[in-house]
């Protein structure tokens, strides 16, 4: 049991390195590909990637609920991915990692009104640190030019949280394989990636090493080895000790984008990094009502 424990530790550890330097990852791309166009890609191969492992696994291929799983890849691949993609474009990784990690936040206030779950005690504490935070984050009062970068990061972890409510309700019906709903979501959102990709006016690709390994880094990586992590993860160890240990990603989001692009937070925005990182956790101890949310989030 304990060697059962150390392991989903180290796997926890070896995820949120993976998810926190995504960000400097995607942040690069964008220098050689459009957002949807990057983000397209990356969704692309992330699918061929994980129905790859459903077949070496011996998993149904099978559909289920696909009206259900639609919804899901437009919210969670579709929303989320080209969302988060396209504020990396003018915006910093490490601020933008912070604000699509706002998830939960918009997971609770949303879990309210579409499933019945009231917002209780240390909750509104959490609520109002977050807000406070990304106040302090988005800084209204100056009227940057990364306002619009912000607004899309926001937009992007409250794309997130909607899945989340989807999934919540979708697997409380409907008897699913997590991986495989993971892999159709995923495909039926890069679709619409691709569509979308398609229509938006962008500058052609700039293909070389640099593009090459983005991609396989997000897809193969950040994609389908992270995925196989976390139902690891998430099979060994509390949900609510997972979702704390995963505050890491986030922080680490930050760091090397500081490291390695230069993004040195300033003053306002590390105090709001820190009320964003203290709500968090606070949500990640909050009890067995944030286990639930947190086992929505991973679809």
């Amino acid at each position: 049991m304990r060697t059962n424990t150390g392991r989903a530790a180290g796997a926890l550890a070896v995820l949120s390195i993976i998810w926190g330097y995504n960000w400097v990852v995607m942040k690069q791309a964008s220098s050689y590909a459009g957002p949807f166009q990057f983000a397209a890609l990356r969704t692309v191969f992330g699918t061929i990637a994980l129905f790859a492992i459903l077949i070496l696994r011996g998993r149904s291929l099978r559909l289920v609920a696909p009206g259900q799983t639609l919804l899901l890849g437009l919210l969670q691949t579709a929303g989320f991915t080209g969302l988060s993609q396209w504020a990396l474009v003018t915006g910093g990784a490490g601020k933008t990692a912070v604000l699509a990690y706002t998830m939960p936040f918009w997971l609770l206030l949303l879990a309210w009104p579409m499933l019945g779950e009231r917002v209780r005690g240390v909750q509104w504490l959490a609520v109002a640190l977050a807000a406070a935070g990304l106040v302090l984050i988005v800084e209204p009062w100056r009227l940057a030019t990364t306002l619009a970068s912000e607004m899309l990061a926001v937009l992007s972890g409250l794309s997130w949280a909607a899945s989340a409510i989807v999934a919540k309700r979708m697997r409380a019906s409907v008897d699913v394989d997590l991986l495989s709903l993971t892999a159709w979501q995923l495909l039926l959102g890069s679709v619409v990636l691709v569509v979308v990709a398609l229509l938006v006016p962008a500058p052609p690709l700039e293909i070389g090493v640099p593009l090459i390994l983005a991609v396989a880094y997000t897809a193969l990586l950040g994609t389908g080895l992270a995925w196989l992590l976390w139902m690891y993860v998430l099979d060994k160890l509390p949900a609510g000790l997972a979702g704390l240990g995963s505050l890491v990603i986030p922080a680490i989001g930050v760091l090397a984008a500081w490291l390695q692009l230069g993004e040195r937070p300033h003053t306002s925005e590390l105090l709001g990094m820190t009320l964003v990182a203290a709500a968090l956790a606070l949500l990640a101890v909050g009890g067995p009502r944030q286990d639930e949310a947190g086992r929505a989030a991973t679809a």
